[in-house]
């Protein structure tokens, strides 16, 4: 498996490009795009890797992981993966909080409604959706067992977890999230957060101050 992290997007979100193969102009590899917050320069990178999107799997709705998804979704003929709670933050209301930075995410239509538990396959890599509510009432962490990764969208950082002030944001479902749903995940996994540098499962259980301070900080 392969992880390209790309920051995109006013905030500098980590967009993650996630494939299994190597492709060729002729003949482009299919590959996972998660949390794209702008789409030109996710696009021009996956024509520079002859890569081809055909899953865009969203975290949360929050605009700076949503601004690129109806672009790119149009361009590559993807599917768009969000939990059902955060579904509406794509349908252009307020739900994305794009007014809060006098922006706007562009509608598009949700192709799989998302619940807790469900798997799936793209890119020759199966899914497993961890429902973590907390940040927004519709978070998720995407699970590769295979490869003990986990993409955590702004649930949890390292040394730290996403901010529960923003509307629809419950600092105690945050914690409850990390540590039933995260924190229980047996053996150590490496975690891709939405913003800030890569981290590890083991790390955050040990050193995480949040989560240690029982979720008050």
């Amino acid at each position: 498996m392969n992880i390209l992290c790309l920051p995109t997007g006013p905030l500098g979100t980590n967009t993650y490009i996630v494939y299994s193969e190597n492709g060729t102009a002729e003949n482009p590899a299919d590959c996972v795009v998660i949390d794209p917050a702008a789409s030109k320069p996710v696009i021009k990178k996956l024509r520079e890797m002859n890569l081809r999107c055909t899953h865009i799997l969203l975290t949360h709705g929050h605009f700076d992981h949503t601004m690129g998804v109806a672009k790119l979704k149009e361009e590559e003929g993807a599917l768009v993966f969000i939990h059902d709670a955060d579904a509406g933050a794509l349908s252009g209301g307020e739900a994305s909080l794009a007014y809060m930075a006098g922006t706007h995410v562009a509608p598009c239509e949700v192709d799989k409604r998302l619940k807790d538990g469900d798997t799936f396959t793209a890119a020759g890599l199966e899914f497993k959706v961890v429902f973590t509510p907390g940040h927004t009432p519709g978070g998720v962490c995407y699970v590769i067992e295979s490869e003990k990764v986990i993409f955590s969208g702004d649930t949890l950082f390292r040394l730290s977890v996403g901010r529960t002030d923003l509307a629809g944001g419950d600092g105690m479902r945050l914690y409850e999230s990390i540590a039933f749903h995260l924190f229980t995940l047996p053996g150590d996994y490496r975690v891709f957060p939405g913003h800030e540098d890569e981290t590890t499962l083991e790390f955050e259980r040990k050193h995480n101050p949040f989560m240690k301070s029982g979720g008050l900080y």
